[in-house]
């Protein structure tokens, strides 16, 4: 009798570990997938655009909060990093923002020239000939990346640059 009880606590200790280590790498699967917004449903953190001129940027996600700056340029890049009901909170690219009302927003994407003199080229190459060069703050409507580059048009001239001189865009991410 002895013995059966013992070879049903190894069988109960093995089945425990099992659970725990299953119930492990589930958690380390929910990880892995990226985050997704409470509201939405859409990636977070995810970039966006201004869409109004101007824009109230708040110390939280109400009219009642105190505003703390206002945003003054269209087309501006921003990143959402929160979501609560129908105010995101968003950063620019200093890493300053707060909560902003959805409707001020756009998922038409642009990116800001964060390098001095970028030139853009007529394909993704170092060596492709510069249809235009853009100054530093420039903010260009986004169009494909592949994993270095990414087709941008600004001011009539459309062209490929280098992703590590823009900001609004994902190191690793890929449009098409």
């Amino acid at each position: 009798m002895g013995t059966l009880v013992h070879w049903f606590r190894i069988v109960r200790l093995a089945l425990a570990a099992s659970v725990v280590i299953a119930g492990t790498a589930f958690a380390q699967d929910i990880n892995d997938a990226p985050a997704l917004g409470p509201e939405t449903n859409l990636p977070m953190p995810r970039f966006v655009s201004l869409k109004a001129s101007e824009a109230n940027v708040r110390r939280g996600p109400s009219l009642s909060h105190r505003i703390d700056w206002v945003f003054q340029r269209r087309n501006m890049p921003l990143q959402v990093i929160a979501e609560y009901g129908h105010w995101r909170r968003v950063i620019d690219r200093d890493g300053q923002g707060g909560w902003v009302h959805y409707t001020m927003l756009s998922g038409v994407r642009t990116v800001l020239i964060d390098g001095d003199n970028t030139p853009l080229r007529s394909r993704p190459s170092e060596d492709a000939t510069e249809n235009a060069v853009l100054e530093h703050g420039v903010i260009a409507r986004l169009g494909d990346c592949t994993p270095s580059w990414c087709e941008l048009s600004a001011g009539g001239y459309r062209g490929w640059t280098p992703k590590s001189v823009l900001w609004g865009v994902a190191e690793a991410e890929i449009r098409e």
